[in-house]
């Protein structure tokens, strides 16, 4: 029966994919709505996954379409997605109807990172077990784990990482070597990219190379970029995130959570403190929203609608010298 395939599901994020609490309430609420939606519908109470179908799964996103907005009906498709991945690889179906969704398009300004919630949901969506998807996950995890540029993920070889102490040993631009620390996490995906990283040495995997294509060589920038853009897909996320993308949600969430800008400098590799810099525009939006909350002052406009208080704390952000 659903109700119990979905318990299924559910406690299978939670024992073996480690999804977080907030991961496993959001996909917990998106198919309790579409139990309800198949049983004020359709007079379906409790139905087998395989009585189900696209006609089903296409109207539950038809009849939310107005009491959500499209990012939410994105996310809302990746759930019915992956829940039914976990079917078929359980073989309690055959088929993932939900695959044929169409997600809308998620009109939002561009930006080239991600939040935290968006970086979270990018790795917890993404549940492929084969090498290439074992593969991945490591990329994604090093790479926003540890800030590397696209160029430096490539280049790693076997020897620049030591998985048990948690490091990462890269070259930088102008073949400047740093050591970056790894969380548990990346550390716990390149443990598990490693014991099965054999499957993918061939004839043509001579350098020593950490992460290989399907043919053994070492995988390339464009395929990288290819990847991300398939999994961010997948998880219903915006499609133009690159690679540099986590690299930049990398240093904006260690800045926005109070990290020190030097520090940064370091871990990214910057010659120049003024790169880094770029990333204190986050730092200065949740300052403004800290002071719209909470300053006495903070909404009371002159005549012309602007907040004097406001935009003096921008002007003298803007004309400090740090």
């Amino acid at each position: 029966m659903l109700a119990g395939r979905i318990d299924q599901f559910i406690s299978y994020l939670r024992v073996e994919k480690g999804a977080s609490e907030h991961t496993l309430r959001a996909y917990a609420t998106d198919l309790g709505q579409f139990r309800e939606f198949l049983l004020e519908h359709h007079g379906l109470e409790n139905p087998e996954p395989e009585a189900i179908d696209l006609r089903h799964l296409r109207g539950f996103i038809a009849n939310r379409f107005d009491d959500n907005q499209p990012a939410s009906l994105a996310r809302k498709i990746s759930t019915l997605r992956s829940f039914w991945n976990f079917l078929v690889k359980k073989r309690i179906t055959d088929a993932n109807p939900a695959s044929l969704l169409s997600t809308p398009k998620v009109h939002q300004p561009l930006q080239n990172f991600l939040s935290v919630d968006e970086v979270i949901h990018l790795l917890e969506s993404h549940h492929s077990e084969d090498v290439l998807g074992v593969r991945d996950m490591a990329i994604w995890e090093v790479g926003y784990g540890a800030g590397l540029r696209v160029s430096e993920l490539v280049g790693l070889n076997t020897a620049s990482i030591d998985a048990e102490e948690g490091w990462v040993r890269t070259l930088g631009k102008r073949k400047k070597e740093r050591l970056v620390p790894l969380g548990k996490k990346g550390c716990r995906a390149l443990k598990r990219y490693l014991a099965r990283r054999h499957e993918l040495v061939s004839g043509h995997t001579t350098d020593g190379a950490l992460f290989l294509s399907a043919r053994g060589r070492r995988l390339s920038t464009r395929s990288v970029r290819r990847r991300l853009k398939k999994n961010l897909q997948i998880a219903g996320l915006d499609t133009s995130i690159t690679p540099h993308g986590l690299r930049h949600s990398f240093a904006t969430h260690l800045l926005d959570s109070g990290a020190d800008l030097r520090g940064i400098q370091e871990l990214l590799g910057h010659q120049n403190l003024s790169t880094t810099q770029r990333y204190t525009h986050v730092s200065i939006d949740r300052l403004m929203e800290v002071y719209d909350a909470a300053h006495p002052r903070a909404h009371r406009k002159n005549p012309e609608g602007r907040d004097p208080m406001r935009h003096q704390t921008v002007d003298s952000l803007s004309d400090s010298d740090g």
